[in-house]
């Protein structure tokens, strides 16, 4: 009787273990992907990148500092585990809108140049995949790279005492950076009211403050013809206001970043002047240096 029972227990074993080899095992799934409109794919498949320039005027060390401000948007295949962009085609990349968005004024006498990467992808249902920021000046330069793994994995480069090299991990919430990307995709997917946000990587670089998230409150409204989407940080005692058109392709027409210190306002603003389809990786001779003066950038 014993024996039997043990026999019973052994096959019954047996097959749930069979059941279990014969069984697929689970992949990583990609993001859903968005049902993308036709207007979307004719404007954003068509092999071109969007480049708009902006009239800068660059609040800097308490005084304005003219410049210019360029927004390249294109789309592109991002490898998810490298992390970098796709050279070839693959079931497993993903379809991402890359915003490269670069300022560059002067402080008196010296240069300062500044670029922001962010890599959000097109099904528009998840945080930024990757973003990057690097400031240039005579002084030196910095750094700073948030991956979207597990938590934000986040490595920065200074030449500042007290900055130097930084790894940190922090909890995934919003990204001020990949604000500028989802408005492009559906500004209807962006947050309102109360919520935690990391505000940009620039912003942490100019300031020196902790890289974190901080208490923000965001909201929707209208000015005249223009759609606001406005990000107010209490502590940081900032707001930054992003206008753009309301219709398909939501272009952002200006921006406005205020902060106030020591009962002083500062603020830096951004005002379009142009506005190019182009494949510019391509448009690399000098008979090509005419499309600079088509966005004002001579």
């Amino acid at each position: 009787m014993k024996f039997r029972k043990t026999l019973q227990i052994l096959v019954l074993f047996s097959f749930i273990l069979i059941l279990g080899c014969n069984q697929n095992p689970t992949k990583t799934e990609k993001p859903a992907s968005r049902e993308l409109s036709a207007d979307f794919k004719e404007y954003w498949f068509a092999g071109e990148a969007e480049i708009t320039s902006y009239k800068l005027e660059q609040s800097r060390y308490g005084e304005p500092r003219s410049g210019t401000a360029v927004l390249i948007f294109v789309t592109e295949d991002f490898l998810p585990k490298a992390q970098v962009k796709a050279d070839k085609k693959n079931d497993s990349n993903i379809p991402v809108l890359k915003l490269n968005a670069v300022k560059k004024f002067n402080t008196g006498f010296y240069p300062y140049s500044i670029m922001q990467s962010t890599f959000y992808p097109l099904a528009g249902n998840s945080h930024a995949l990757k973003v990057s920021a690097s400031v240039q000046e005579w002084c030196g330069h910095v750094y700073t790279q948030l991956n979207n793994r597990k938590n934000f994995e986040i490595t920065s480069h200074s030449y500042f005492e007290g900055e130097a090299d930084q790894n940190l991990k922090l909890d995934k919430t919003w990204l001020e950076n990949e604000v500028w990307t989802q408005l492009r995709i559906n500004p209807d997917g962006l947050p309102t009211g109360e919520l935690q946000m990391i505000p940009s990587l620039e912003f942490f670089r100019l300031t020196h403050i902790e890289i974190k998230a901080y208490q923000a409150t965001a909201e929707f409204y209208q000015d005249d013809s223009l759609s606001v989407y406005k990000i107010t940080y209490p502590e940081l005692q900032r707001n930054l206001k992003i206008y753009y058109n309301t219709s398909f392709p939501f272009t952002i027409e200006k921006w406005e970043e205020t902060t106030e210190k020591n009962g002083e306002s500062f603020t830096t603003t951004a005002t379009k002047m142009k506005s190019i389809k182009s494949d510019y990786w391509d448009k690399k001779t000098n008979k090509d240096l005419p499309l600079r003066e088509k966005l004002n950038l001579n």
